[in-house]
Formats: structure tokens, sequence, C-alpha cells
């Protein structure tokens, strides 16, 4: 499974690298399709408002960045994660087949779309893989249901008496005949 792993992230990622790449280049164009988004972002960031170029920037060097994360294993929760998000206003603004009136073009922004809602799909995958390990929560969850009074005791010599203790009063309740 490890060796699957290793050849599906980069192929995952491999197209949100390129198409981040692309569009660092030539922000311009992604820029157009940006617009609306822009301004619902600008007014929750600030630093954002009315420039879709920088959104664009921003977005494309997210994708970059997280796109080579996953591809080389650093992260790779995380960073599917990263894409996963960056892919959904991405599908919105530049698929918006809903929006198109020529049945060609709206066919093949329809197309573009369903792909990028399977891309979507395998992000999502990729960010709940846990290599076949419990999750940090799943262990967490578990290690407090599973303690044991003896293992919170730190000292060796503290765990040998405590049990050494247990030992005589379980002899000593067996032994009283009251």
């Amino acid at each position: 499974m490890a060796v699957l792993r290793k050849l599906a992230r980069p192929l995952l990622a491999a197209p949100h690298v390129v198409g981040g790449l692309r569009t660092l280049r030539r922000p311009e164009s992604a820029a157009e399709h940006v617009q609306p988004l822009a301004q619902a972002v600008g007014k929750r960031v600030p630093a954002l408002a009315g420039d879709p170029l920088k959104l664009v920037r921003v977005h494309s060097a997210i994708q970059v960045g997280a796109g080579l994360m996953m591809a080389t294993g650093r992260v790779p929760r995380l960073a599917a994660l990263t894409l996963a998000a960056s892919l959904v206003p991405t599908a919105l603004t530049e698929h918006a087949f809903w929006t198109v009136e020529d049945p060609k073009e709206r066919a093949r922004q329809r197309a573009h779309f369903l792909t990028d809602l399977s891309a979507l799909g395998g992000l999502l995958i990729a960010a709940a893989d846990t290599h076949g390990k419990p999750s940090l929560a799943y262990r967490s969850r578990h290690a407090l249901d599973h303690r044991h009074p003896v293992r919170a005791v730190r000292h060796p010599v503290e765990v040998a008496a405590a049990s050494t203790a247990a030992r005589v009063k379980a002899v000593a309740a067996l032994a009283d005949p009251r």
C-alpha cells in the first residue's frame, strides 16, 4: 500500500501544481472569472479587497505549495485538505456551466466541473488517509478510556511497591475470617 501512496499522491497533486504555475505566470486570464468572488472575499479579508489579481496569485501559490507538499509526502493530509478547499472556488468561478447559454460550451464546462468534483473526492479521501494507523483523535480518545491506575505512576519502584501493596491487601483479605 505504501507504493500505491507514493504513486497516487504525485498523480493527484500534478494538475494543481501545473495549473497553479500556469496561473501564476498569467494571472490576468483567471482574474476575469474571479471578480465576483474577489468582492466577496474583500469584505472578509480587507488586504485582498478589490484586487482580483492578488487573490488569483495567492490562490495559485497555495495550489503550487500544497501540491508540492502532497506530491513529496510532506504533511500529505493537510496538503490534500488545503487543495480540496482551494478547488471549490475554482470549480464555482471558472466552470460555472449553469451560466453558459451555448450548449457545446455548457457541456464542456459541465465536464470540467465534474472533473473538479472527482478531484475533490480524491483529495478528501487523501485527507482522511492515515496510512492504516489510527488517527490522533482516535488514539487520544482511546488512551483516556484505557488508562490503568498503575500506569499513571512514574517511577518503576513505585509501580513495584503499589503492586506489592495490592497483593498484601488481597492476601490479608483472604486470611481475615470476619
